[in-house]
C-alpha cells in the first residue's frame, strides 16, 4: 500500500502520465528559479520588472499557448495546460495571468477566429514569447454585461476606425498587439491591432492592492486607423469573445489550486515548528482541525480540475461546468488562504510568508473573467432552465 503523502493525501498524482508530471516539474523548477526568490519584492514595490525577459523564458518552456497547435505552439493536452497554471500561480497570481492572457485570450483569440495571415503574423512570435499580446473587453463602466460595450468600430473606406476604452488588462501597456472587442454595424467584432498605431496609447493602472507583480492597463483607442484586415473574420458577435473567456477561465480552475496549495502548504510547515504551550502548534486540537479542512478544499479542487481538464480534452467540456469549476475553486481558495492566514497568526500579514500575497491577489481572480455572482447565475440558469440575468 502507498504511504499517506501529507502533499498528496488523495494519491492524485497517479492520475498523470509520465508526460503530464514533466511538464508540470519543468515549470515549477521555472517559477522556482526564475519567480520564488523574488516575487516578494515584486509585489511590495509593484512591479514584475524583466517583465519580456520572463515572457520569452516562459515561451523556451513552452508555456505560452502551449494547448494550442501550429505555429509554435506546444500542442500540449488541457490537463497539461492546466498543470503548468497551477505550479505558475503557486508562484503568484500575476505570472499565471501574464501566462493566461497570453496564451487562453490574446492568442487562443487569433488562433480561433483570426485569418491564415494573422496566424502567420503574431502566433509563432507570440508562442517564443518574443511578442506580447494583451485582451480588451471589459470598459470602465462595462463589466458583467460586454453586450453594452460603447468602443466602436466603424467602417472607413476600406479601412476601419476604432475608437473606445478598455480598462483592467494585463500586459497592456508591454503588448505589441491588443486583441480588441467593439460594436460594429455587423455587430461585435474583434480586432487584432498592433500597438504602435496611430491613436493607441496604453497607461498602467497605478495604485493595486491586488495583483501587484503583474502589468494592468487601460487601453484607450483614439480613431485608431486600422487596415481592413485587423478585424478577426472567423466570429460575429459575443460568442467570440464569451469562447475566449471559457479557455481561460479553465486555466484559473487549476491556478487557484496553486494559490492555495502554496497558503495550505505555508500554514503546514509553520504549524509543525512553531511552538505555544510547550509544544508544535499543530499538536493542538483545533490547529489540526484547520489543516484537515484546508486538504479536504484543495485536493477535492485540484481533482474538480482535473476531471474537468480530461473533460476538455475529449471535447466534452460544457461551459456550465466551467463556470462550476470557476465559481468553487476561486471561492474554496481564498477561504484556503484565510485560515492559513489564521495558523500563521501576526506572521500570516508578513510578506515573508506567501498566504497575505496569494490572498489579495486571488481577491481579483475572484471577480475577474465572471464574478461570483455571475458563475452562480449561469449555474442558476443551467440547473432550473430559467433565465435571472435580465
Amino acid at each position: 500500500m502507498s504511504p499517506f503523502l501529507p502533499t498528496d493525501p488523495l494519491g492524485l498524482d497517479e492520475l498523470l502520465t509520465d508526460e503530464d508530471r514533466a511538464v508540470r516539474d519543468t515549470v515549477r523548477g521555472w517559477a522556482a528559479d526564475r519567480v520564488l526568490p523574488h516575487i516578494a519584492e515584486w509585489y511590495e514595490n509593484g512591479e514584475l520588472p524583466g517583465i519580456r525577459d520572463l515572457a520569452r523564458e516562459l515561451g523556451s518552456i513552452g508555456a505560452l499557448g502551449m494547448s494550442l497547435t501550429g505555429y509554435g505552439c506546444a500542442g500540449a493536452s488541457a490537463v497539461q495546460y492546466g498543470l503548468a497554471c497551477l505550479e505558475l500561480e503557486a508562484a503568484d497570481s500575476g505570472i499565471r495571468s501574464l501566462v493566461s492572457v497570453q496564451g487562453s485570450l490574446a492568442m487562443y483569440a487569433i488562433w480561433k477566429y483570426g485569418s491564415e495571415e494573422q496566424k502567420q503574423r503574431w502566433l509563432p512570435g507570440m508562442a517564443a514569447g518574443e511578442l506580447i499580446g494583451c485582451f480588451g473587453l471589459t470598459e470602465p463602466d462595462v463589466g458583467s454585461d460586454p453586450a453594452a460595450m460603447r468602443t466602436y468600430a466603424k467602417r472607413d473606406g476600406t479601412d476601419w476606425v476604432l475608437t473606445g476604452r478598455k480598462m483592467w488588462i494585463t500586459n497592456g501597456s508591454v503588448a505589441a498587439v491588443a486583441v480588441v472587442w467593439a460594436q460594429t454595424d455587423e455587430g461585435i467584432r474583434g480586432f487584432a491591432v498592433p500597438t504602435d498605431s496611430a491613436g493607441f496609447s496604453a497607461p498602467d493602472i497605478k495604485h493595486k492592492w491586488s495583483l501587484r507583480a503583474s502589468v494592468t492597463s487601460e487601453l484607450v483607442m483614439d480613431d485608431v486607423r486600422l487596415p481592413a484586415d485587423a478585424v478577426l473574420p472567423g466570429v460575429t458577435g459575443l460568442k467570440g469573445p464569451l469562447g475566449c473567456l471559457s479557455h481561460a477561465r479553465y486555466g484559473i480552475i487549476w491556478g487557484s489550486m496553486g494559490a492555495a496549495r502554496a497558503s495550505f502548504e505555508s500554514a503546514l510547515d509553520y504549524a509543525r515548528t512553531r511552538e505555544q504551550f510547550g509544544k508544535p502548534i499543530g499538536g493542538f486540537q483545533l490547529t489540526q482541525a484547520k489543516l484537515a479542512d484546508m486538504a479536504l478544499e484543495l485536493h477535492k479542487g485540484i481533482l474538480l480540475a482535473h476531471h474537468l481538464g480530461r473533460r476538455m480534452d475529449a471535447g466534452t467540456l460544457r461551459p456550465e461546468q466551467i463556470s462550476f469549476g470557476k465559481l468553487n475553486n476561486v471561492r474554496e481558495a481564498i477561504e484556503i488562504c484565510r485560515t492559513a492566514r489564521t495558523v500563521l497568526g501576526a506572521n500570516g500579514i508578513s510578506l515573508e510568508y506567501p498566504v497575505m500575497r496569494h490572498a489579495t491577489n486571488l481577491e481579483s481572480v475572484l471577480t475577474y473573467e465572471g464574478t461570483v455572482e455571475m458563475h452562480q447565475l449561469v449555474l442558476g440558469k443551467a440547473l432550473t432552465g430559467l433565465d435571472a440575468f435580465r
